[in-house]
């Protein structure tokens, strides 16, 4: 399978886009964001293509992306308003309160990841390595000095591949009781430093 890596994904695809996030974090964000429909729903709005690199096949169709985060916006993103279109005003409010928890703040000179996720077809095949070395080239030419990405205990196969990739662990949080609410107790934050071409 011949993989390539471009910026951002068309219009028409963000449904597309949203299901393959949804298919990697629901297990973390059900309880927050579920019901399934009204979480890709939620997505579906709100990934900014700005964002993303995605990985396709030779017939074009998606089999991943790697979100990031900058001053300017992230993968992830989405207003009060995008909420409450979704989950009303109420629900807005405390899913908001709530997913403050997993923002990172960004720190200067890092490149911050706004996760990565691979279509379950097409894992094992080298497309998380094709994307992770895409984050790596935009950071190196976005002229920054790290790239920073969390990972959570209950994803041991992904910490392998960021590993295997030259991430090093450089902290870690504890979720406290919202281990309830998210399904893992910790996150593991990996760097790795970018070094000239």
């Amino acid at each position: 399978m011949t993989v390539t890596i471009s910026r951002g994904f068309a219009n028409q695809e963000r449904a597309e886009a949203a299901a393959l996030f949804w298919q990697a974090f629901a297990a973390k964000l059900n309880k927050v964001m579920g019901p399934d429909e009204r979480g890709l729903a939620f997505f579906e709005t709100v990934l900014n293509p700005d964002f993303a690199l995605v990985a396709r096949d030779e017939t074009g169709r998606m089999l991943g992306l790697a979100g990031f985060k900058t001053h300017e916006g992230a993968l992830a993103g989405g207003s009060m308003s995008d909420l409450a279109r979704v989950y009303g005003w109420f629900g807005a409010i405390w899913r908001a309160l709530i997913l403050s928890v997993l923002e990172r703040k960004l720190n200067p000179g890092v490149f911050q990841m706004d996760g990565i996720f691979v279509a379950a077809e097409a894992r094992g095949k080298g497309v998380g390595t094709a994307l992770l070395d895409a984050i790596k080239r935009e950071a190196r030419n976005q002229n920054m000095s790290e790239v920073q990405l969390d990972v959570i205990d209950t994803n041991p196969r992904a910490r392998a591949l960021y590993e295997r990739e030259g991430f090093q662990p450089v902290g870690e949080e504890q979720t406290g009781p919202l281990k309830y609410l998210f399904g893992f107790s910790s996150a593991v934050k990996m760097s790795w430093i970018v070094r000239p071409d």
